[in-house]
């Protein structure tokens, strides 16, 4: 209870940033990762390469070493950022890929048949994406995209490492001053816990909303 009262103003403080920063990290990653898909769908040959390249860069380096490229190896290119700025760029940039993927794999699964159907009743391109591809191919990617949202959670972590005062951050900042590591730790186990159960039930709140939805409008 002592470290409690001690230190749970600064880990509640963590524990905002901390949801913070994954909230932002994940809607923003989540409408690059949609303007990257589209464009795999859409776009010419020659960019579509430029786009996998992309993907498989960010996909097969750890996140850790992306945030220290782009921290530290910024200035040397003239990008400056903050530790929090650079924090939910370095997770908007990590995640993008694979949420482009994951909106990729649910617009495979809309039917082609649907697709011929509203271009043979004269809709457009966009009219298609916003009222077929999109709420189909979200149906069919909603589960991935919960999960997805999850392990984000967890990478948040690593922000604590270029100084973003969050969860970690606070807990380390603990640890450190008062040698009680089992105990710090146990609370961050505790409050990640938490989040992801959170996410979890919203996740399948609104998984079990949007179906329903869809039955209704068919």
């Amino acid at each position: 209870m002592d470290l409690i009262s001690q230190y749970g103003p600064a880990l509640l403080r963590g524990f905002g940033v901390t949801v913070t920063c994954w909230l932002l990290g994940t809607v923003f990653g989540m409408v690059l990762g949609l303007g990257i898909a589209l464009v795999q769908r859409y776009a010419p040959r020659p960019l579509r390469w430029l786009i996998q390249i992309y993907i498989e860069i960010i996909r097969g380096t750890p996140f850790l070493v992306q945030l220290f490229v782009l921290y530290y190896g910024g200035p040397l290119i003239g990008l400056r950022l903050d530790a929090l700025p650079a924090g939910l760029l370095g997770l908007t940039i990590y995640g993008s890929p694979y949420f482009a993927e994951i909106f990729r794999s649910g617009f495979r699964a809309v039917g082609q048949g649907q697709i011929e159907a509203a271009r043979a009743i004269g809709m457009t391109e966009p009219a298609i994406i916003r009222r077929i591809l999109l709420p189909l191919g979200l149906v069919s990617a909603l589960p991935a995209l919960v999960n997805f949202s999850i392990i984000l959670t967890k990478e948040t972590v690593i922000l604590s490492v270029i100084t973003v005062p969050e969860l970690m951050y606070q807990v380390n900042r603990m640890s450190t001053e008062t040698f009680r590591y089992v105990e710090a730790n146990l609370v961050l186990a505790l409050f990640f816990w938490g989040l992801v159960e959170a996410i979890s039930r919203l996740g399948r709140r609104f998984e079990r909303r949007v179906t329903q939805h869809l039955i209704e409008r068919t």
